[in-house]
């Protein structure tokens, strides 16, 4: 198979490529080092590529920089909670702390990951959507391509949507992130992170006359 270069998935992406070059602002702003990044290869082939190219990102996804991971926990640092003070920035809430999926990394490969919301999957439940071949990105894809894409071309993604992630708490409650803008301004900014709590015995009724 004859190996997509990099120029070629710039020019048909546009904007919507996000390589070394456009991860530079992101670093900076995190102040790491983009120097000892090895770039892997393109495993999408040509027409994939031109396929996906209208409604996808294709970003390069790094694990760490300079021994930090580059894990949502790490971004959070970085960015904090406050949009008084920066944007952007994570909602703010502190359930998912303890949980797990905080410290996972990407790999060092390139990622396809769609930019908007299919909108026939709204108000679907996760599972019914699994049953239609959607395949969910991770929660670190998410927020890395969310802070990457900002830094690279000024736009919040997500804005008003939550999309569904393939990651778990540790009751094996579906995770879901995005939705940076509250549309009637009651709360604040911030890429929230949330939980899709599933029915258990915990959850019961009292009565009052």
């Amino acid at each position: 198979m004859e190996r997509v270069t990099i120029e070629q998935a710039k020019e048909i992406f546009g904007s919507n490529f996000i390589g070394l070059e456009e991860l530079k602002p992101l670093f900076d702003k995190m102040k790491l080092s983009l120097s000892d990044v090895k770039v892997p290869v393109i495993e999408y082939t040509l027409s994939e590529l031109q396929e996906y190219s209208d409604d996808y990102i294709l970003i390069l996804g790094l694990p760490k920089l300079s021994s930090i991971p580059l894990s949502i926990f790490t971004f959070r640092n970085c960015f904090g909670t406050d949009p008084d003070i920066s944007e952007p920035c994570f909602y703010n809430q502190d359930w998912y702390l303890n949980e797990n999926f905080i410290h996972e990394t990407l790999n060092c490969r390139w990622y396809l990951l769609r930019k908007n919301v299919l909108e026939e999957s709204r108000a679907i439940q996760p599972t019914e959507l699994l049953k239609q071949n959607i395949f969910f990105p991770s929660a670190i894809l998410c927020v890395y391509t969310f802070f990457a894409y900002y830094y690279a071309c000024r736009e919040i993604l997500w804005s008003f949507d939550f999309v569904w992630c393939n990651d778990t708490d540790h009751n094996g409650d579906r995770i879901y992130v995005g939705k940076y803008c509250d549309i009637d301004e009651i709360n604040k900014n911030g890429f929230s992170i949330h939980r899709h709590l599933s029915l258990r015995k915990c959850y019961s009724a009292i009565s009052v006359r």
